[in-house]
């Protein structure tokens, strides 16, 4: 509970002195990347590399259980 006070009082300062711009550019220049990632590769891509992963790791049949 005291962190998120302090992450909210950090954030009022940060508004309140005009530097919230300049805290925010790093995270948004973060996001711009990762959407420009994502918008290189076409969709179906996609959707193969996300059936490839369940596959591989999709859970296995259930185990009998021992007595």
């Amino acid at each position: 509970m005291l962190r998120i006070i302090a992450v909210a009082l950090l954030g009022a300062y940060l508004i309140a002195i005009g530097i919230w711009p300049a805290a925010l550019a790093p995270v948004s220049l973060a996001f711009a990347g990762i959407g420009a990632i994502l918008g290189a590769v076409p969709g179906p891509v996609w959707l193969l590399a996300g059936g490839i992963a369940w596959l591989k790791h999709r859970p296995g049949p259930a185990k009998p259980a021992r007595v």
